[in-house]
């Protein structure tokens, strides 16, 4: 018989995970649910309509921004235009408005975002929020935006509208970034991982053969760096693996198992995500390796949370021979993992 897994159950059960006192638990969970996509995002709609804690409807908000499904704007327009929400709520709205700001719905999201930046009512918090996300215009757009600011009552808000006039340079091209460091070498001034990082999350259509070039020149810079700075650059390996899995490769699917077989600690959660997106029946004994070595509670749920999605995905059955030698190896893990709890 198949180990099935329910896609509504795990939306509910993360959704859950929004509410929690840790913050390593709700960032893994706006990860698994941006995974699942459009399936999540009536119920993370909804949890964002609701009376629930501000702190989960920020984090809903933040998984429909990475999502960018249209469904989200309406909320968060509503939010924006409630003077009394929440100033992390009202910023992770004004998140979600950016993504629309060039759609069909774009001048809705423009009005509502100069609404609150124009607001010396609202909370300086907001006002910086939203006026960062009209930023994503051209600055000849919102010219008449920032030429109101320049007598703000807000220090800050002068700065950033200033700055916003003030600034000449080009944005950098995020392929650009990307096809650079595959084909010359990783940056290497201050800040460099978290650039290409951020790259990587917008370089669109970039060849995968150059993906799999930074996967493995990271990798590389990794083990030369000293504890401090070795993590940035594994996080800018991580969304180096989901670039790559979210458009359905599995060219470095030797990265992500050995990376499972050789951690001693829980890796970034974009590794899991990559794993959901293109994991094959070759992850699962690594998966339950891993799952085996973890003292960490939430690294073992999200690990069996990883193993039934591709369980699922892959339509992978008992009799299959992975499944055959991860029960031989370890007897008691294979049940634990299929059904998700210890």
């Amino acid at each position: 018989m198949a180990i099935k897994a329910s896609s509504s159950k795990l939306v509910e059960s993360l959704l859950a995970d929004l509410s929690a006192g840790s913050a390593a638990t709700r960032e893994a969970a706006v990860a698994r649910l941006t995974v699942l996509g459009p399936r999540a995002v009536e119920r993370l709609v909804a949890l964002v309509a609701s009376s629930a804690p501000p702190l989960a409807r920020a984090a809903a908000l933040r998984a429909l921004e990475a999502i960018g499904d249209p469904r989200a704007l309406t909320p968060a327009l509503a939010i924006l235009g409630n003077a009394a929400a929440e100033p992390a709520l009202g910023a992770a709205a004004a998140g979600v408005a950016r993504v629309f700001l060039r759609g069909r719905r774009g001048a809705a999201a423009v009005d509502r975002l100069t609404a609150v930046v124009l607001d010396r009512g609202r909370p300086e918090a907001l006002r910086l929020a939203a006026l960062r996300a009209l930023q994503a215009l051209d600055a000849a757009t919102i010219a008449p935006v920032l030429a109101s600011l320049a007598e703000d009552s807000s220090a800050a808000i002068r700065a950033e509208g200033a700055a916003k006039k003030t600034t000449r340079r080009a944005p950098a091209d995020p392929a650009a970034t990307v096809t650079r460091a595959a084909e010359q070498g990783l940056p290497e001034e201050p800040g460099g991982a978290i650039a290409l990082r951020r790259a990587l999350g917008d370089a669109g259509e970039v060849p995968l053969p150059l993906l799999l070039r930074v996967i493995e020149r990271t990798r590389e810079r990794e083990a030369a760096e000293p504890a401090a700075r070795r993590e940035e650059w594994t996080m800018a390996r991580a969304a180096a693996h989901v670039a790559l899995a979210s458009r359905g490769s599995r060219l470095a699917l030797y990265d992500l198992r050995e990376s499972l077989e050789a951690a001693t600690t829980p890796l970034p959660v974009e590794f899991l995500a990559a794993l959901s997106m293109a994991g094959d029946a070759s992850c699962l004994e690594p998966i339950a390796g891993a799952y085996t070595k973890a003292k960490n509670a939430w690294w073992r749920d999200h690990l069996a949370g990883v193993f039934r999605a591709i369980v699922a995905r892959e339509k992978l059955t008992r009799r299959h021979a992975a499944i055959k030698r991860i029960e031989k190896r370890w007897p008691a893990v294979i049940g634990v993992m299929a059904k998700g709890h210890d």
